[in-house]
């Protein structure tokens, strides 16, 4: 069963705990045993990095800007001690990344405005591989929201991660987004599982925190209106795309930490997303 209020806050709590401890681990001393900190990496705790790393062969939307790495200096310098630096620059929308609401919903959160409560909480992964690998235009539908109801419990306060098999497929381009070709006239060829959207209208009725996918989008390839993301984005809920790693996620017990570039004023940008399970419930229940 999803964790109980009390259990996601207790979670919460540490994991926030966690995040601060990793923002000024540079300068703090080290920490003492039983720290509940610690705790949260000791054997049992299971981390997974669910995103993918940003280079040359990152896929992108077939008309957005590629991630591009400008090297500015790799060497020893004048004073006899080595430096590197680099510029990048990309849209903001591709590899694993965030999607604000203003995104597709005038006025709505932009990416520096989406509020932790939504990046950081406990996840529900719901797996429809079984009926993504012969139908590539696949919909996550009602049903299949309801069926893991009925199994593991109601969605709200989750963060939903959709496991479509697709991360399979990253990085082969054509394989993962039904096409090679880039520029507008790619955009018709893009074949991807998405959810439906009036499984969009039932999930934003539970209030979920945000939502999540191992596709390049949460509409499916072949839409030409994007309803889901005008749906969830006009109720606030974020979105994250291109997430990997989900078949090593259990279906239910997980903890979400989920932060993005902070873009100000941005629609979107990367996400680095982990995921932990196994010591969350020891730690919080100290």
């Amino acid at each position: 069963m999803p964790p109980t209020t009390a259990t996601a806050f207790g979670a919460g709590r540490w994991m926030c705990a966690l995040w601060l401890a990793a923002s000024l681990g540079a300068c703090r001393p080290a920490e003492p045993a039983g720290d509940p900190v610690r705790a949260l990496f000791a054997n049992g705790a299971a981390w997974v990095d669910l995103t993918y790393s940003y280079g040359a062969g990152t896929i992108y939307w077939p008309t957005a800007k590629p991630f591009v790495l400008e090297k500015v200096a790799d060497g020893e310098t004048p004073g006899g001690y080595y430096y590197a630096a680099n510029n990048f620059s990309a849209a903001e929308h591709g590899g694993t990344h965030l999607d604000a609401p203003v995104h597709f919903a005038r006025g709505k959160t932009t990416t520096d405005r989406v509020p932790l409560s939504r990046l950081i909480g406990p996840a529900a992964v719901v797996d429809v591989t079984a009926k993504t690998s012969n139908d590539p235009d696949y919909r996550v539908s009602v049903a299949d929201l309801e069926g893991f109801e009925q199994r593991h419990g109601r969605l709200d306060s989750m963060i939903v991660l959709l496991r479509t098999g697709w991360g399979s497929r990253w990085p082969d381009r054509k394989a993962y987004l039904g096409t090679d070709a880039t520029g507008p006239a790619a955009v018709p060829q893009l074949h991807f599982p998405g959810l439906d959207s009036a499984a969009a209208h039932w999930l934003a009725g539970r209030a979920i925190k945000a939502l999540g996918i191992d596709t390049p989008s949460i509409d499916y390839g072949q839409t030409k209106t994007y309803p889901t993301h005008q749906i969830l984005f006009a109720a606030d809920i974020p979105a994250f795309e291109n997430v990997a790693n989900l078949d090593r996620l259990p279906e239910t017990g997980a903890f979400v930490i989920a932060l993005p570039m902070k873009i100000e004023g941005g629609s979107g940008g990367p996400l680095r997303i982990v995921a932990s399970w196994g010591a969350i419930g020891r730690v919080g229940a100290r």
